[in-house]
């Protein structure tokens, strides 16, 4: 009876009823400060982060694109509106990064590939942080290379946004997105609606999302509920099989739900969390259907309760401890039907040991049903050379646990593997920190371990299809810089630099993607923040093994005509280079869209 769109549309207003009957109720309770538990705060290695204003200044139309001016590897199928990327960091492969919403673990068991199917507009975003390597370890597996954290905007004040843009190859988004906010609780509802035909053929897109984010105060405590709906249909041109000519079709829907309590209670923070997750993908390998009729349809699902209990100890420093269990179930017309279950503890303490020396731990034990139990956990020291720089070393082990179409896959090109096992890693690291008056920078050395490593591989080009395996090992080491620079309130200049070496046991393997990691990775951003316009320029270059370096080149330039009005323009690969971040998957030339926002 009702659309795909129309129904996200109804779920999520059905909540903001009920949600804003109870903060209408609430009216006369005392408006307080959210209570804040980071448990990334207990990581003393390098961080980086992008905040919402940020974003706003650069040229990015979703919260994914923005993660290009980090020292993040995105691997880019769609580069618009967010429709497919993978994540790398430090070397990993698109599994290898740990992706989480307000610290609670939202990667799709299905695929790697899914994990950017992130239902939230931008306005929904408060800020990007990246924790590559040591620092991710606690939040659970799939932290091989670091952890992608999406922090949502707490609904704060009352606003209104509306964005209209359009462009090159019928490209053309609308975002509308409100606040309100009473004296102990806020609520936001966005809508966003992208499309466009395609810069080449089945590469056109469909993309529509609606977000819901509410807090409510009362006494000294705190509740949240997010909710979150995307649906996304897309031409997948070889998507999955580069090189081999297959005009795919693919469409995905997105349901989140992440509810928690912040309490404050018996000296303590008390954190008790609710987090839902459910995938619906329906992809056709040839939808000219003259070579196959492949059709498969997949569901999955993640359910994870958890507790976190946090105290300062005083002796024994700021001390947490938290208690989870997890679900993933998955139905599909290819995979089966499968589900898996762990329970985990988890613990951290940050102890600051005097003025100059700090020391942080943290330790997780998963109990998986299919893959028994495995230990995780690091350790972390950071010296204050001065109130101006400081050394930190870090150590810590990872896990990753195969996915779903890892273990059960089929089709003309690929075979999964019901007999994988979970792929581990050693992380280590040192850097130097330096902030003083506007300017920052940072230096950090990196090694990585890894014991059976999973990707898809092929032992001869005459093996007919790809297959999940396990490697024996692999050992990477690389070097990430980091720089800003604040002159004043009208300039801001930015630029990190990865550089990696990696070496595997895998002599005379071939893989489906080929090295997909980045040896050299560049970025540089610059924004002049001027009392009528903005100009920002950003810039990226990579060089994979093998292959020729690329650079791109982008531009947003917006002009505040009014109090509330605002137009932009924004180029997309200025210098229309030609490049492949995936081998045998083209990207865009130039790209223009130009639009008005409306702030008020």
């Amino acid at each position: 009876m009702f659309g795909k769109k129309t129904k996200g549309i109804f779920f999520l207003l059905g909540i903001f009823f009920i949600t804003d009957q109870f903060a209408l109720a609430s009216d006369n309770t005392i408006n307080l400060e959210p209570i804040v538990i980071r448990k990334e705060e207990a990581v003393l290695t390098q961080n980086y982060s992008l905040k919402s204003s940020d974003i706003d200044n650069l040229t990015f139309n979703s919260p994914i694109e923005a993660l290009n001016n980090l020292p993040v590897d995105l691997q880019s199928r769609s580069p618009k509106g967010g429709i497919q990327t993978d994540f790398s960091l430090r070397g990993s492969n698109f599994q290898g990064v740990l992706i989480l919403l307000d610290g609670q673990r939202i990667n799709d068991p299905q695929t790697g590939h899914f994990n950017s199917d992130l239902p939230q507009t931008k306005e929904d975003i408060e800020k990007i942080e990246v924790m590559p390597g040591v620092g991710s370890s606690l939040f659970g597996p799939d932290a091989i290379g670091g952890a992608i954290n999406f922090v949502t905007k707490p609904p704060d004040k009352p606003k209104m946004v509306l964005e209209l843009s359009g462009g090159q190859y019928s490209s053309h988004s609308e975002m509308f997105s409100v606040t309100e906010r009473s004296d102990s609780a806020g609520l936001r509802v966005s809508i966003e609606n992208d499309a466009s035909s395609g810069f080449r053929y089945d590469t056109e897109f469909k993309k529509f999302t609606a977000a819901l984010n509410s807090r409510i105060n009362f006494s000294e405590h705190e509740f949240k509920i997010n909710l979150g709906y995307q649906d996304k249909e897309f031409g997948a041109y070889d998507f999955y099989t580069p090189g081999m000519g297959f005009p795919s079709q693919e469409q995905t829907r997105t349901w989140l739900i992440d509810s928690g309590f912040k309490l404050d209670a018996l000296g303590m923070i008390i954190k008790p969390n609710f987090l839902w997750r459910r995938h619906d993908d329906k992809f056709m390998l040839d939808k000219t259907q003259t070579r196959s009729r492949y059709l498969n349809h997949h569901r999955n699902d993640i359910f994870t309760p958890n507790v976190y209990f946090q105290k300062d100890t005083g002796f024994l420093g700021r001390l947490g401890l938290g208690f989870e269990y997890g679900r993933e179930q998955i139905k599909s017309t290819n995979l089966g039907k499968h589900a898996r279950n762990h329970g985990s503890i988890f613990m951290d303490d940050l102890k600051e040991i005097n003025s100059k020396v700090s020391l942080s731990f943290s330790g997780r034990l998963d109990n998986f049903d299919s893959f028994g139990s495995n230990g995780t956990g690091s350790g972390a020291l950071k010296f204050n050379l001065t109130p101006r720089d400081a050394l930190h070393l870090g150590v810590s082990r990872s896990i990753r646990i195969p996915t779903f179409t890892e273990l059960y896959y089929s089709d003309p090109t690929s075979v999964g593997n019901p007999n994988l096992s979970a792929d581990k890693a050693l992380n280590y690291e040192t850097g130097y920190e330096y902030k003083k008056d506007g300017v920052s920078f940072s230096l950090t050395g990196f090694l990585r371990q890894e014991d059976d490593f999973m990707d898809w591989v092929k032992h001869s080009p005459a093996q007919l299809r790809w297959r999940a395996e396990n490697i024996a090992g692999a050992q990477l080491w690389g070097l990430e810089t980091n720089f800003k620079l604040k002159l004043n309130s009208f300039f801001t200049a930015s630029s990190s630099y990865t550089y990696i070496d990696r070496q595997a046991d895998d002599s005379g393997l071939l893989y489906k993607y080929g090295p997909t990691y980045s040896k050299h990775m560049a970025n540089a951003a610059l924004i002049f923040d001027l009392p009528l316009f903005t100009q920002s320029f950003s810039l990226n270059y990579k060089k994979k093994p093998g292959r020729g370096g690329w650079l791109t080149l982008n531009t947003h330039l917006s002009y505040n005509f009014y109090k509330y009005a605002q137009v932009f323009v924004e180029v997309d690969n200025m210098l229309s280079k030609e490049y492949e971040e995936i081998p045998g998957i083209p990207q865009p030339k130039r790209w223009v869209e130009g639009g008005v926002r409306f702030e008020w």
